[in-house]
């Protein structure tokens, strides 16, 4: 995990600041596993504001060249990782290629978009962890086509345990720029909510498949 604390504080600040992270404990969200949720990530918003896009690419690039070292490629995951990805990419002058959610149905049939050689080292990009289930089969995919996969960058994690757990099976290190602990740190010292919200968002990360049920 990324442990830059400065970081953390200002990805969580920005993403609050522009409601990428909408923090909603007595209206929660419904997820589309059907979780009941008192937030709500969406981080394709960070792509309209240039300052805050551009400070995002430059982190996350400097934290997959401090966590992996050198890298021969970056590989998005559709479909919010693909613009992240590619920007990241730019950003450290390297080869671009993306993993669907699964096979085109026509055509070449490709699950994976673009074309390098599977020697290079591979960092999967993705714009934010849950349980890590989509990530890991854009990991799976990659690995499975014969690729090199060093690991996974992300803007933000939720910090489930089942994601660490999933990861670690995967044997799939990963790095994150902010996590939610952070954010609710920031968000209760900046008054974004108050000390009974921040008990109940403690609450849903302990046990979020059965909270608000």
């Amino acid at each position: 995990m990324f442990t830059n604390s400065e970081t953390e504080q200002q990805v969580a600040e920005f993403l609050l600041q522009i409601k990428a992270i909408k923090l909603q404990p007595n209206n929660p969200f419904t997820w589309a596993s059907g979780w009941k949720s008192p937030i709500y990530c969406d981080n394709r918003i960070t792509l309209s504001f240039p300052t805050i896009r551009t400070y995002i690419r430059q982190q996350l690039s400097s934290a997959i060249q401090e966590k992996f070292g050198a890298v021969g490629c970056i590989a998005g995951v559709a479909t919010a990782g693909i613009p992240q990805g590619a920007l990241v990419a730019q950003e450290l002058g390297l080869p671009f290629i993306y993993v669907r959610s699964k096979a085109k149905e026509h055509g070449t049939g490709s699950l994976i978009e673009g074309e390098i050689s599977t020697d290079k080292r591979v960092v999967v990009l993705e714009d934010l962890i849950s349980t890590g289930k989509s990530s890991l089969q854009a990991v799976t995919a990659l690995r499975d086509a014969g690729y090199n996969v060093a690991g996974l960058a992300a803007i933000f994690s939720y910090g489930f345990d089942v994601a660490e757990e999933n990861f670690k099976n995967a044997k799939c290190p990963y790095v994150t720029l902010s996590n939610y602990n952070a954010l609710i740190k920031y968000a209760g010292e900046k008054q974004y909510i108050s000390e009974g919200d921040i008990e109940l968002l403690k609450q849903w990360r302990e046990s979020p498949s059965t909270w608000g049920q």
